[in-house]
């Protein structure tokens, strides 16, 4: 299958283009950055996914069957003032190229999605059963109380794993335009027939990550830090849940998912928590990256960030079972070879895109 990978020289995108090779797929590449270290040589076009021209003749030119879309502005961000450009990139850019693909008759999509769409994850309650708690108080993070409550009694809640089925509760820009962006996947696929699945991906981690960002991943903030000869800054306590996936566990999925397309229902989009199915804490992460880097120690400095959440987790049984995807490599190796692996520059900023005609109409 002939597969145009948007973002295709990013941290994520270049490993799918890796793994799409290897299961005999052709793909092509569209990104702003000019390449990337270890890029397999592939067709590329260098563009902005949210220019509708350059977007048309990628698609065109690469004879696309089928898009892998990752290109797109991630992690938390410093604040509001970020807003535009997530929307921009993300939103702006995943209707964009929905519009030409809906020109051009391709039919199929995957999606790179993210389990910021849920918020906190899944809490038990001894008395009030699975309940979703409200964002955590500043007041409450300011004290060092940092677990979320039931908000009906009160009580000291259980985290559990996340299914696909939980209710979106997006709790910052990021969040918002990724669960805006399966919305307008969605839309796209009811209206022309296409076939999409979103593959929620947890934390991954591994090489080519960008180096001191803030819109990177915890796994990067502790990577650089030691790479500086500085040690790991824990925020909260340390005792927050996440699933560390490895970039190339998501990079199979990503596969697995392009193989299955055909054989979904047309018209529907299909959604794929993509995890090692390991909870670890971002605690263990910092020590066990530190350890194997032989650098200093995490340092536990009960910072926070607004728009965090305290716990989220994967139930990855539906990619398992319906996809027979299964994660490879084990948590251990993973943050091995991360720890001595190259990390890649920081991406540059985004430029503005251009406006586009607007026709105003006297009423």
């Amino acid at each position: 299958m002939r597969v145009l990978v948007t973002g295709g020289a990013g941290f994520i995108g270049s490993h799918i283009v890796e793994a799409l090779l290897a299961a005999g797929h052709e793909p092509a590449v569209l990104d702003l950055r000019p390449g990337a270290p270890g890029l397999p040589r592939v067709p590329f076009h260098r563009a902005d996914v949210r220019d509708p021209d350059a977007v048309r003749a990628a698609l065109a030119g690469s004879g696309a069957e089928a898009v892998c879309h990752q290109a797109a502005m991630v992690g938390l961000g410093k604040d509001f003032a970020d807003a535009p450009g997530y929307v921009g990139a993300n939103d702006l850019g995943t209707a964009v190229l929905l519009a030409a693909m809906a020109g051009l008759g391709i039919r199929d999509l995957v999606l790179a999605g993210s389990m910021v769409v849920y918020g906190e994850g899944r809490y038990d309650c001894p008395e009030h059963g699975t309940v979703r708690p409200g964002p955590r108080a500043p007041e409450d993070l300011s004290a060092g109380r940092y677990e979320p409550p039931c908000p009906h009694c009160g009580r000291p809640l259980t985290p559990g794993l996340v299914s696909e089925d939980a209710p979106a509760d997006p709790r910052n820009v990021y969040a918002t335009t990724k669960l805006a962006q399966e919305h307008l996947a969605a839309c796209w696929a009811r209206t022309t027939g296409g076939r999409a699945i979103s593959l929620r991906y947890h934390n991954v981690y591994g090489d080519r990550m960008p180096r001191d960002t803030p819109y990177a991943g915890v796994a990067a903030f502790f990577r650089s830090a030691l790479e500086r000869g500085e040690a790991p800054r824990v925020f909260e306590d340390g005792a927050q849940r996440r699933d560390f996936v490895h970039v190339r566990d998501v990079a199979t999925a990503n596969a697995a998912a392009l193989t299955a397309l055909p054989g979904r229902p047309a018209g529907t989009l299909r959604a794929y928590n993509t995890g090692s199915g390991e909870p670890r804490t971002v605690g263990e992460m910092a020590r066990a990256l530190a350890a194997a880097f032989g650098g200093p120690a995490p340092v536990v400095t009960g910072e926070y960030r607004l728009g965090d959440v305290r716990h989220i987790t994967a139930d990855s049984a539906r990619l398992r079972d319906e996809l027979g995807w299964r994660p490879a490599v084990p948590f251990s190796r993973g943050v091995h070879s991360f720890a001595h692996a190259p990390l890649a520059d920081p991406p540059a900023p985004l430029p503005a895109p251009a406006p586009a005609p607007v026709t105003v109409t006297a009423r």
